[in-house]
């Protein structure tokens, strides 16, 4: 259902049910709540790659555990995967999602919720939903905070599927390549992360996402707070008197 394999700090999570087109079953998230878990926990983790295999990236809820079932049900599904793509956005090393083909309603979702993205020029994304009565309201949430509301809403309202070279206009994807060039696409950016410091790595990202939502004057006076603090850290004194001297800079660690 998951294969989870690292290599050099890079940790790969392939989500493994191709004969279901990778649907997120209640199972599914639980697995991968925990590989997320023991990503937080390993200090030697410096990337993970989301991926998937067979045709399709995701087709979202897995519908035969969605019919005829009692409230709680319900709310337990949508909360778990609710904070499945939380704990994405709260993890201390960059998300990438290796795109391969269809990312549908929650597997649309679970793209916007990743930090990057690379998609092959064949993958497509769509949230339609409301064709079978469903709005994708959780989907929405990470769509909208990626690519611009008109074009949120045009994919909620219609459900229909774009293209990869639109995803990446719209800004809801990073790069867009042929099917060959995917991994080597996906390992430029997870070498580019390696090289950098993992101190600066968790202090930005988590930065990056606890400013967002602030209007300008309340994102620069909490961003001058963390790059104050972020200036002690040994790794940014190491950096700045490794440019100084120029030189590369050794690393502290995390």
């Amino acid at each position: 259902m998951l294969r989870v394999e690292a290599d050099r700090g890079v940790v790969r999570l392939t989500l493994d049910r191709p004969d279901r087109r990778n649907a997120l079953s209640l199972e599914l998230l639980g697995r991968l709540g925990a590989a997320l878990d023991a990503v937080a926990a390993d200090p030697t983790a410096r990337a993970v790659v989301l991926a998937a295999t067979g045709p399709a990236f995701s087709a979202g809820h897995d519908l035969s555990e969605m019919v005829g079932r009692p409230d709680e049900e319900y709310e337990t599904l949508f909360n778990t995967c609710s904070d499945i793509m939380l704990r994405l956005r709260r993890l201390p090393v960059p998300v990438i999602a290796r795109v391969q083909g269809a990312a549908v309603a929650a597997g649309c979702q679970l793209v916007a919720a990743c930090d990057l993205a690379v998609a092959s020029e064949g993958a497509t994304f769509a949230t339609p939903g409301v064709k079978i009565g469903l709005f994708c309201t959780t989907p929405m949430v990470p769509i909208v905070r990626a690519i611009a509301p008109r074009a949120a809403l045009e994919m909620l309202l219609t459900g229909a599927p774009i293209t990869a070279s639109r995803a990446r206009e719209l800004g809801l994807v990073n790069r867009v390549v042929p099917a060959d060039r995917l991994d080597a696409a996906v390992a430029e950016l997870t070498d580019a992360i390696g090289a950098v410091s993992p101190v600066a790595l968790r202090i930005g990202k988590a930065a990056f996402y606890e400013t967002l939502p602030l209007d300008e004057a309340a994102a620069y006076r909490r961003a001058s707070s963390i790059m104050a603090a972020n200036a002690l850290e040994a790794d940014a004194q190491e950096g700045m008197a490794a440019f100084l001297e120029k030189r590369p800079p050794r690393w502290c660690g995390p």
